[in-house]
């Protein structure tokens, strides 16, 4: 059985094992459910975390209120990461003050729509905000309106989309949903509470990307660059996961943006198996900006949920 600050602190820390361990495997040759934390990519050293959970640590640092969440990544990116997404990079270059990042979000977002989508793609941008969205629950746990507020508005501030943000306000129900209901819940269930909080004219849509999800085995998401494609290699690795480690390997095996994909199906498996539930081998080695560590992880994690814990 775990507790409520055993899946909060498995948040954060779930999600940055499964970013150290896909990093190797991005865009090569899918891990046989044998993935590492062997490092590669665009230089990270193993165990290191890439800009996925950089920018969670973000959200959570600024307990998901948006213009600090963008104050922060100003800060981030300033410290000149070594990988940074196409789209992120493309509004945070030109601001200079967290006021100056949604204008940029929204003028990027429009020019974007206009473009047509490589063969493939799903609606909407790419997976960029999805990735950090896991710990914008915290500070809010039970409050789904204002969870979803939350998701929706840190979406934005790099990712003006509303595919992009309905996926991070279902990811992030679903972690609350998670953190709340302890031990024994389904991926459906978990994923059925934010339904109500997509706009009723795209509810059907993501009620059927759910379900096929669910049915699908992981492999079937190898394109999962976009925030709907990643969504759904992540939901399908979580819900046909035995365990927290399993879940992660089954999400690194897809192949594509494995880093990313594993870091999404990371957050909200360790909102249901709690942080106990990684391995000491990951815990030991996981690390990255800004100098955190597992225990520093966890600590953040629980930091921006207080004073909503309870046992």
């Amino acid at each position: 059985m775990t507790t409520r600050k055993d899946r909060i602190a498995g948040v954060l820390l779930a999600q940055a094992c499964g970013d150290a361990l896909g990093t190797h495997y991005e865009t090569g040759t899918p891990s046989h459910g044998h993935a590492q934390m062997l490092g590669g990519g665009h230089g990270f050293e193993p165990g290191e975390y890439s800009d996925d959970t950089q920018q969670a640590c973000c959200v959570a640092m600024a307990r998901s209120e948006p213009l600090a969440v963008a104050a922060r990544l100003l800060e981030w990116y300033a410290s000149h990461p070594t990988d940074i997404g196409q789209t992120t990079k493309a509004v945070l270059v030109g601001c200079r003050t967290p006021g100056d990042v949604l204008a940029a979000s929204r003028a990027y977002g429009s020019q974007m729509a206009a473009r047509p989508k490589p063969r493939g793609w799903h609606p909407g941008l790419a997976n960029g905000s999805l990735m950090r969205t896991g710990p914008v629950c915290l500070p809010f746990l039970g409050d789904r309106p204002a969870i979803a507020k939350a998701a929706r508005a840190v979406s934005d501030l790099t990712h003006c989309d509303p595919y992009a943000g309905d996926a991070c306000v279902l990811w992030s129900l679903a972690i609350d949903a998670a953190i709340l209901a302890g031990d024994n819940t389904s991926a459906q269930s978990l994923m059925t509470a934010g339904l109500p909080y997509v706009p009723q004219a795209r509810r059907g849509w993501w009620s059927q990307q759910i379900a096929q999800a669910l049915r699908n085995r992981p492999a079937v998401y190898r394109m999962n660059g976009s925030a709907v494609g990643a969504f759904a290699a992540a939901l399908s690795s979580v819900s046909h996961a035995r365990s927290l480690p399993n879940g992660l390997q089954k999400a690194i095996q897809i192949g594509g943006d494995t880093d990313t994909v594993a870091a999404i199906a990371g957050s909200l498996l360790g909102a249901i198996y709690g942080a106990s539930a990684v391995p000491d081998q990951w815990r030991e080695a996981v690390w990255g900006w800004p100098g955190m560590k597992a225990a520093d992880l966890e600590a953040l994690a629980l930091q921006a949920a207080s004073p909503q814990i309870t046992p």
